[in-house]
């Protein structure tokens, strides 16, 4: 689905982007120096816009692109474990058409659903600096403002749930109900009957130990699905 013009355009900046030194170097060099199993294949190495349905009611706000994933693949949460785990997810809860996401031309489509990130560019140890955060804030800012039907958020790991958060803020919208607590699972609901669901990130860190498994997982999802249904009830 191709996105009307305004995102359209706000996705091309976006990918034209060199406001923070740092991540251009480190996006750059991760592709000038992959590992042995990415060897040859060219890389994106660009900002990363968000993607999916213009018209979702669902949004996903996570840390960063990969820097041999997203950064490699040109798609966020394409082509590393994390998008793996994330997109098996999704399809189990009929957000997404297939369960894999391996590369920007696999067919994938996102329903009701569309995914963006804290920041645009792949950070040093996935540890972006606050001004790093603070440079790419206005997009996550624009791309609210232009996703009109967003009924719930996902915030996936305590940065890309607090970065929703701040960006509520910034824009002026409405109150939470009660005092956000980040806590897998955990739901923060607004007086405009928006909700944020708080989610461990599908990082291999915490897949790996065990911290976020796949029923957790789903269960994030389930509860988008369940909300979403709730509301066309009322």
């Amino acid at each position: 689905m191709q996105p009307p013009a305004p995102l359209a355009a706000l996705n091309a900046r976006i990918v034209r982007c060199r406001r923070c030194p740092r991540l251009v170097a480190h996006r750059e060099a991760s592709a000038a120096a992959p590992p042995r199993r990415y060897a040859g294949e060219r890389y994106w190495a660009r900002p990363l816009p968000g993607f999916g349905d213009p018209h979702a009611r669902v949004l996903l706000v996570g840390l960063a692109p990969a820097a041999h994933g997203g950064n490699r693949t040109g798609r966020m949460f394409t082509g590393d474990q994390s998008g793996a785990w994330l997109f098996e997810a999704l399809h189990h809860a009929g957000f997404a058409s297939q369960p894999t996401s391996e590369r920007a031309d696999d067919g994938l489509t996102l329903r009701d659903a569309y995914v963006t990130a804290t920041i645009r560019c792949a950070p040093p140890a996935n540890k972006p600096a606050p001004d790093e955060v603070a440079a790419c804030r206005p997009y996550l800012l624009q791309e609210l403002a232009l996703l009109d039907h967003v009924r719930v958020v996902v915030g996936l790991g305590r940065i890309g749930w607090h970065a929703y958060l701040q960006a509520r803020k910034a824009l002026g919208a409405a109150p939470p109900r009660a005092t956000p607590v980040f806590g897998h699972g955990t739901v923060t609901t607004f007086t405009d009957d928006v909700t944020l669901i708080a989610s461990y990130h599908p990082s291999q860190q915490n897949t790996f130990t065990g911290r976020l498994t796949r029923p957790m997982l789903h269960s994030v999802f389930s509860t988008a699905r369940a909300l979403l249904a709730s509301g066309a009830r009322r």
